[in-house]
């Protein structure tokens, strides 16, 4: 099966150099979005999540500058490749356009075949730096890493959200793989939307792989973010279940020992860790308390969810847990 070509958004006012672009961008077998405003061309983004922009410098509404900015602080697009296009040649526009988070920089009026050896190779890099999931499309196990490591060493109040789907295999195994898929994309989903809105500014969502996926948000956000995505898994997650079994509430699977179980309606459970009763002095370490907190919540029935409360010198108060 052909890969899928890879998309690009171009964002400038002139509708001349827009088609321009376009033209040559189809022409290398691209596919193609258009935006002639800053607020189109936020719009596009967040919507369609594209491979690459082409961001004019000055243009109505919101300028590139703060297009640029906003992108780059938003978990959702914070990782697209982003060429600014200008008709200025000063060294300083260069230099707003890079510290505002740009891979690249080229001068109107540009040659369309260094036009596409710039985005080709820029194209080429993300790609070799983002170990995306192919499912979900969500950062993995690298950028997790590096996003904990990065709030660890800032010191900062942070929750660490680990989430996955319980008895996923039984779900897996009684509809097939193609039903799971579809779980898990729920879930990334739900996730997604959740920790967008109410995990902070610089809110991060990773995929570690199979149906277990980390958050990295803001302290005093975790327990909201954590609410909102059992809340929109909770009332989506019947719609994956053939009517009967969701008229049932449950499905029985039969294991290897051709044992019958019952398994309800698949809940979420999300552990939570946060370094504002404790010193959290690693990214193993934050891993460990949230998947210790994650079996906590384990032990609920339906979706819910626990936080570590543990102080720094070592009480052992219990975890909070929500719904």
């Amino acid at each position: 099966m052909a890969a899928m070509p890879d998309t690009i958004l171009i964002a400038d006012d002139d509708e001349d150099i827009v088609r321009f672009v376009e033209v040559n961008l189809r022409l290398e077998g691209f596919d193609v979005v258009t935006a002639f405003d800053g607020e189109q061309a936020l719009h596009h983004a967040y919507d369609l999540n594209p491979d690459l922009i082409l961001l004019d410098v000055m243009m109505p509404k919101v300028d590139g500058f703060e297009v640029c900015q906003r992108l780059r602080s938003d978990g959702r697009t914070k990782n697209i490749s982003i060429i600014m296009l200008t008709a200025k040649s000063l060294s300083a526009d260069k230099v707003v356009g890079l510290t505002a988070g740009a891979d690249d920089y080229m001068i109107k009026p540009f040659d369309p075949t260094e036009l596409i050896a710039r985005v080709k190779s820029a194209l080429r890099r993300s790609k070799e730096m983002r170990a995306i999931n192919p499912l979900t499309q969500l950062p993995g196990n690298v950028q997790i890493q590096e996003e904990v490591t990065r709030k660890v060493q800032k010191g900062e109040p942070f929750g660490v959200m680990y989430i996955d789907i319980d008895d996923f295999k039984a779900f897996n195994d009684y509809y097939g793989f193609l039903r799971g898929d579809e779980a898990l994309k729920l879930l990334a989903r739900c996730a997604s939307e959740a920790v967008s809105e109410h995990g902070g500014p610089e809110a991060f969502l990773g995929h570690i792989g199979g149906d277990d996926f980390v958050a990295v948000v803001t302290a005093d956000t975790a327990e909201k973010a954590a609410t909102a995505v059992i809340e929109a898994w909770d009332r989506e997650v019947i719609e994956l279940y053939d009517p009967t079994d969701a008229a049932n509430g449950y499905i029985d699977v039969v294991d290897r020992q051709k044992q019958l179980h019952r398994y309800p309606i698949a809940s979420v459970s999300i552990g939570i860790a946060s370094n504002v009763q404790r010193q959290i002095s690693s990214h193993w370490e934050a891993a460990e308390i949230a998947s210790e907190m994650k079996q906590f919540a384990k032990r609920r029935e339906g979706s819910g969810f626990a936080i570590d409360r543990r102080s720094r010198d070592g009480g052992a108060a219990p975890p909070g847990t929500g719904r």
